[in-house]
């Protein structure tokens, strides 16, 4: 299937990641991180909003272990993590059989039973282990539409943040409490997610050093996707913002329409990663979902990890059909995470556009 880019006649270049903000050519990794500060609160302060503070302690205390019927003498462990205050939300870890530490796949989507037992299964195979928490115990997804509140939080003291910061938030309590486990290989620590919790993951890859790989999954407008280039059937700024006003900071829907102003686009969270690891998987006929746009990000956000000397760490992924996480997304993160944490060979993803 072939999608024809169109664009957004406003907006015809992407802002330029290796300049700073007084214009000087960024040409080191010292300066890069100097202008990674400068990415990171640009970054937040327009689109995300402030992310919610670390507790001062987290714990991670198992409820119950059990054998995971079906999955080969796998055990699953029925957590739950400890924020402080009371506040806590529960945790599922699947563990293979056999020795560890393992490296994990850390998954947010609890909420939309996202990952089949195929799916586990396949983890589980490969000697990952499995964890899954459900981010909408830490803030609910409030009704669509332009009245929808920013959510309140137990676990935030009366605060309000952005849905999408305060799930990410959630993933980092997670490797918190995984990093307390004594299968778990601390170092090999992945989170992926799809759509508005690919969203999600992709910003706390971008913020939480300690992930050490990134997969988001037709994460579209303000995840993998981009803001000024569309494709055809594309969700713009004005969409989301309009929709889902609850995912974002106060600041992202004043430039529905003029996004040329923007000082960013989704190619600024991909380097954020830099220079840890970064997969994100498309769907050709997911067009609401800019598969065209997700591209000119990814291959915007490669001179960061050019710079990096890191190129193949970025990498991205496309399949025919729609919106979905499918078991084929799954497997190409397996053999990428495989790559990553244990030095097999590196799949084969794209290297060139699919799109005229």
């Amino acid at each position: 299937m072939t999608v024809h880019i169109v664009t957004n006649p406003t907006a015809l270049s992407l802002p330029d990641l290796l300049h700073d903000a007084a214009g000087t050519a960024v040409i080191s990794t010292a300066h890069w991180l100097r202008r990674r500060c400068e990415v990171h609160d640009s970054l937040l302060a327009l689109a995300y909003g402030p992310m919610p503070k670390r507790p001062n302690g987290v714990q991670c205390e198992t409820l119950h272990t059990a054998t995971a019927q079906g999955f080969g003498g796998a055990r699953l462990l029925t957590c739950r993590i400890e924020t402080g205050s009371g506040q806590g939300f529960m945790l599922r870890v699947f563990v293979p059989s056999g020795g560890g530490p393992f490296p994990v796949l850390l998954h947010g989507d609890g909420c939309w039973h996202y990952a089949s037992d195929a799916v586990i299964g396949a983890v589980l195979a490969r000697g990952f282990v499995f964890a899954q928490f459900n981010r909408v115990e830490i803030a609910a997804d409030s009704a669509p539409g332009a009245n929808a509140a920013l959510p309140s939080s137990r676990f935030f003291a009366g605060q309000q943040y952005g849905a999408l910061a305060a799930w990410a938030w959630g993933y980092h309590r997670a490797v918190d409490a995984l990093q307390q486990l004594e299968w778990v290989d601390a170092a090999c620590i992945a989170v992926v997610g799809h759509s508005r919790g690919g969203k999600a993951a992709m910003l706390a890859g971008a913020t939480d050093r300690r992930i050490a790989l990134t997969s988001a999954n037709n994460s579209g407008a303000a995840g993998a996707g981009c803001f000024r280039l569309l494709g055809v059937g594309a969700e713009t700024l004005a969409d989301v913002t309009r929709v889902f006003p609850h995912w974002f900071g106060p600041g992202l829907a004043q430039f529905a329409g003029r996004e040329h102003a923007l000082p960013f686009d989704q190619h600024f969270l991909k380097a954020l990663i830099a220079p840890r690891a970064l997969l994100t998987t498309e769907a050709l006929g997911d067009l609401w979902g800019n598969p065209s746009g997700s591209w000119h990000t990814h291959t915007a956000a490669r001179a960061v990890y050019g710079l990096l000397d890191v190129p193949q760490r970025i990498a991205i992924a496309y399949r025919a059909g729609g919106h979905g996480h499918t078991l084929a997304d799954w497997l190409v993160l397996l053999d990428f995470a495989d790559w990553v944490f244990r030095g097999k060979q590196r799949p084969r993803v794209q290297d060139d556009s699919p799109f005229e």
